[in-house]
C-alpha cells in the first residue's frame, strides 16, 4: 500500500497572509523600506542570532543590501576563546558525552573592556546605519530602530556540526568531532541562546527563518505570535526527523516513504519539540520555527496550568520510533534515577519511558529486567570486561528477554536494565531528558564512524536497581493492560505507565467516534492502527485534523473536549491510538 505519512504537516495561519517575505531580495527591499521609515539620522538595526547560522550568507546579504556605515559584529565583544573554555568547561565536563545543564547567561560571555570599545563605536557614528549583528547583538544595542530575531532548529544545527560547517558559541571549533559540538551545544549554548530568545524575540520587528540555506524567510513578529496562538490552540504536528544508526531496520523507508540513500533508518523524532521544528504555513509560503518556541511563549495553552508549574517551560513527554526490522539489538542499557540526574547533570526528573510494540517480527524480544538471583558484581564485571576485551557479554546468564509482538506494552521506569531486540518497531513513549542513557553493552559493534560508541558502565552501575528481576518485571512492567471504559464502537485501556513514572497511557480501540478531554494538560497521541483518522472539535473551535498511519500529534490543554474517528479509507475498521499526559496525582 502506498506510504500516506506526512513528513511536512504544515499549521495553516490565517488572517496574516501578506506578511511573509520568501529569498533575500524580497527580504532586503521589505527591510531597507523599514530602515527609511525610521525618523531619526541614525538608524540602528540589530540582528540577533541564534547559535548555529549560516553567518557568511545571511551577513553578506544584510551588508549588500542594507549597506551600514558601521557594522558590528558582537564576536567582537566576546571573551577570548581560552577565557569561554575555561568558564564553560565545568558545564562541559571531561566526559564523552555527558556534562551538566549551565547556569551561564549570554552576559556572561561578554568581555566588559570590549563591550565599551563596540558601544563606543556605535555612539560614535552621528549619523548613517548601524547595523549589530550576531549572538548577543541586542546585548550591545539594546533600543534599536529595527530588531530581527534569527533563528534555528536544533535537528538543522546538529547536521551542519556533522558537516563542521558551524562552531560553537564563542570559540572555533568547526573541525572538532560531532559528540563533542553536540554535547557543547545541547549543555551550554542552546540554554544561553534560549534565555536570551526569550526576552528579546518579544521585542522584535521581524523573525527570520535561516534552516535552508540561501532560502530565507521573514516574518512580521506580530504574524510569528499569532501563528503560534493559533497552534497553541489546536491538534498539530512537529516535522519528523530521521537518523540511521548502527543497528537501524528498513521498516520506516516504506512506511515513512523515506529515500533509499541511508543504509537504514534507526529513529524517528517525531515529538521531540526541543528538537523538532514546526512549520508554519503564512498564505502557501511555508515559514521554519524551533517547535520549543511554542513551549517558551504559549506555554499556559500547550502544556496546561497543572503542567508547566510542575515542569516550568519545558515539554515534557517524547514519542519517537526505533526501527530494528531488518537491523539488531539496541545497546544494552539503563537511565539514570531521579536523583542521580539531579545531582550529577542538573535535570530535575528522568527519563523513565515505555516500548509500545507497532509491529514485531517472527521471535522479536525485548530485553527488560534482570534474571533471578543475578549477582551484581559479577554482572559489572563481566559488563567492564566486555569493554575492554574481544569477549562479549553473556546477556543470558544476567539479562531477562520476553517474547514481543504487535501491540505489546513494556513499562521502563529508570534504574531497569533494558533495550529492544532485532524484528522490532518500537514506539518509545518517554520523559524528555532524552539524552541520559547509560550503554552498559553494545553487543561488540562500531558506530557508523567505524568507532566503538560510548559505553558508561560507572553511570550506569550506580543505577541498577537490582531487585528489578524477572518476578518483579513481570508482575510490574509487561502488558499491565486494564480496560476502564467502553460505548458504542469503543473501548478505552489504561496501559501504563509504572507507578514510579508520572506520564500516564491510555490505548483506545474504536470503529466509531470516541470523545476525548485535555482535563487541562497536553495530549500526546500515536495512530499506531488503521490507515486514517480524523480529530475534530465538537465545538468547532479547530479545524479537522487528519492523521495517519504512525503519525504522532499534539493536543494542547487549550483545546480541552475533542473526538477522534476513523477516516476515508479507515471508515468501518478499527483504529488504534495510544495517548500519553502527565497524571495529577502522581
Amino acid at each position: 500500500m502506498i506510504s500516506n505519512y506526512n513528513k511536512y504537516p504544515e499549521v495553516t495561519v490565517h488572517g496574516w497572509e501578506g506578511h511573509f517575505c520568501s529569498g533575500w531580495d524580497p527580504i532586503i527591499n521589505r527591510l531597507q523600506r523599514e530602515v527609511s521609515g525610521i525618523p531619526l539620522r541614525k538608524k540602528t538595526v540589530v540582528v540577533e542570532c541564534y547559535q548555529g547560522i549560516h553567518d557568511g550568507e545571511v551577513l553578506e546579504a544584510l551588508s549588500e543590501g542594507l549597506r551600514p556605515d558601521l557594522t558590528i559584529l558582537s564576536s567582537e565583544a566576546f571573551l577570548p576563546e581560552s577565557v569561554i573554555r575555561t568558564m564553560t568547561q565545568p558545564d562541559v565536563t571531561d566526559d564523552r558525552i555527558f556534562g551538566r545543564l549551565t547556569s551561564l547567561n549570554m552576559e556572561d560571555f561578554l568581555d566588559p573592556d570590549r563591550l565599551v570599545t563596540a558601544r563606543a563605536k556605535i555612539e560614535g557614528l552621528n549619523e548613517g546605519l548601524v547595523l549589530v549583528y550576531g549572538p548577543g547583538a541586542s546585548l550591545l544595542l539594546a533600543d534599536p530602530g529595527l530588531m530581527i530575531y534569527a533563528d534555528m532548529a536544533r535537528w538543522e544545527i546538529q547536521l551542519r556540526m556533522r558537516r563542521n560547517e558551524v562552531s560553537n558559541l564563542g570559540i572555533s571549533n568547526r573541525d572538532e568531532n560531532i559528540e563533542g559540538k553536540y554535547k557543547r551545544g545541547y549543555f551550554v549554548d542552546w540554554r544561553v541562546c534560549d534565555r536570551l530568545k526569550r526576552e528579546v524575540m518579544p521585542k522584535s520587528h521581524f523573525v527570520l527563518d535561516t534552516n535552508r540555506r540561501n532560502a530565507p524567510g521573514m516574518i512580521l513578529a506580530d504574524a510569528f505570535f499569532a501563528g503560534l496562538r493559533q497552534t497553541a490552540n489546536q491538534p498539530f504536528s512537529v516535522v519528523p526527523y530521521f537518523d540511521a544508526g548502527p543497528w537501524g531496520g528498513q521498516w520506516m523507508k516504506e512506511v515513512c516513504d523515506l529515500p533509499d540513500d541511508s543504509p537504514n533508518y534507526a529513529w524517528c523524532f517525531n515529538c521531540v519539540p526541543e528538537e523538532n521544528s514546526l512549520y508554519l504555513d503564512f498564505g502557501g509560503n511555508r515559514f521554519e520555527t524551533p517547535a520549543i518556541n511554542l513551549v517558551f511563549f504559549r506555554p499556559e495553552e500547550l502544556l496546561g496550568r497543572y503542567v508547566r508549574q510542575r515542569f516550568g517551560d519545558e515539554f515534557p513527554i517524547r514519542f519517537d520510533f526505533l526501527d530494528t526490522m531488518g537491523g539488531g539489538n539496541l545497546s544494552l542499557q539503563v537511565h539514570p534515577l531521579t536523583g542521580y540526574i539531579r545531582e550529577q547533570f542538573g535535570i530535575h526528573y528522568t527519563q523513565d519511558e515505555s516500548y509500545y510494540l507497532v509491529e514485531a517480527g517472527e521471535g522479536a524480544k525485548v530485553y527488560l529486567g534482570l534474571k533471578e538471583g543475578v549477582d551484581p558484581k559479577q554482572m559489572i564485571e563481566d559488563l567492564i570486561r566486555s569493554e575492554t576485551t574481544d569477549i562479549p557479554f553473556d546477556d543470558s546468564q544476567h539479562v531477562q528477554s520476553w517474547p514481543a509482538k504487535k501491540h505489546d506494552h513494556f513499562l521502563i521506569p529508570g534504574g531497569t536494565v533494558h533495550c529492544s531486540g532485532k524484528d522490532c518497531i518500537v514506539l518509545e513513549i518517554s520523559a524528555t531528558p532524552y539524552i541520559f542513557t547509560f550503554k552498559l553493552w553494545d553487543w561488540g559493534r562500531l558506530g557508523l564512524d567505524g568507532k566503538p560508541r560510548p559505553i558508561n558502565i560507572g553511570h550506569g552501575s550506580r543505577n541498577i536497581q537490582w531487585n528489578r528481576t524477572e518476578s518483579w518485571v513481570r508482575q510490574n512492567l509487561v502488558n499491565r493492560f486494564e480496560k476502564i471504559a467502553s460505548g458504542d464502537g469503543w473501548y478505552e485501556e489504561k496501559t501504563g505507565l509504572h507507578k514510579l513514572e508520572f506520564i500516564e497511557t491510555r490505548r483506545h480501540c474504536f470503529s466509531k467516534r470516541v470523545i476525548h478531554h485535555t482535563m487541562g494538560g497536553v495530549h500526546v497521541i500515536c495512530l499506531v492502527e488503521g490507515r486514517e483518522v480524523v480529530v475534530e472539535s465538537p465545538s468547532g473551535s479547530f479545524e479537522p485534523f487528519v492523521v495517519h498511519y504512525a503519525e504522532t500529534f499534539i493536543v494542547p490543554a487549550a483545546v480541552g473536549e475533542y473526538t477522534i474517528r476513523p477516516f476515508g479509507a479507515s471508515e468501518g475498521t478499527e483504529c488504534i491510538t495510544i495517548k500519553a499526559y502527565i497524571r495529577m496525582d502522581n
